[in-house]
């Protein structure tokens, strides 16, 4: 609990048996973490027998996706501050301090991985990904005035529960680009947000998205299209 709030971690897996009870545990060693769900979104084979030397909770959504996995977790979670974080060993669960830091002022709080400072030794942000990252969340900062943003593709953040229910209904897109429609759904629907640096480490094992180039450049314009297509969309009286 922090300063009368219960809150509860959300881990989406689908490749990240090998590090998933190391994440698992550095959370609740943490001691403040009431909750911990781990949707389990047709992941490798041993995944659950990792998560059942645990103390989370593993929901099994069969839909494929991690806007689908994200969403389920979102309905699930029954903390009053929701925390999305990566299971793959990328991010330090200390971290979650930063996000706590703004939680009396703030709506949601998104982390950035492209701070240079905080990318450590192997970390998968070499150029390619760490500029591209941030042009895309520099186009959606334009497109929306927005306050400073560098990274739509950063996993690890912070939302209060009513906030995302009140957006749960808006949610569309189910696969990989979920991330800025959160985003821009976020600064459209009026709420106060901020993005932090957080750290970035080396992942244990191989992305399923980011360790392709192709496919991360795949993903990339897809959520370019996404922005402009809810740009687009701005003016009506329709959130999206």
């Amino acid at each position: 609990m922090f300063r009368g709030s219960t809150i509860s971690v959300i881990l989406p897996t689908f490749n990240e048996k090998d590090s998933i009870r190391k994440v698992i545990e550095d959370f609740d060693h943490l001691g403040i973490v009431e909750e911990i769900i781990v949707i389990n979104n047709n992941a490798a084979e041993g995944t659950s027998e990792e998560v059942a030397q645990t103390k989370a909770i593993e929901i099994i959504e069969p839909d494929q996706g991690y806007g689908s996995a994200i969403q389920r977790g979102f309905r699930e979670a029954k903390g009053d501050l929701l925390v999305v974080c990566e299971p793959d060993d990328t991010f330090l669960a200390k971290d979650i301090y930063k996000f706590l830091a703004y939680v009396d002022d703030l709506d949601i709080i998104y982390g950035t991985r492209t701070t240079k400072n905080l990318i450590w030794e192997k970390a998968n942000m070499g150029f390619l990904l760490r500029w591209g990252n941030w042009a895309v969340a520099k186009l959606l900062e334009i497109l929306f005035n927005t306050n400073y943003l560098s990274d739509v593709g950063c996993t690890y953040r912070l939302v209060k529960r009513e906030v995302v229910q009140n957006m749960l209904p808006y949610f569309k897109v189910k696969s990989n680009f979920f991330g800025p429609e959160m985003m821009v759904l976020g600064f459209k629907m009026g709420y106060k947000c901020v993005q932090i640096p957080v750290n970035y480490k080396e992942r244990v094992g191989i992305s399923s998205v980011t360790g392709d180039i192709r496919k991360a450049i795949v993903l990339g314009i897809q959520m370019i299209f996404l922005i402009l297509f809810m740009r687009l969309d701005f003016r009506k009286k329709s959130i999206y």
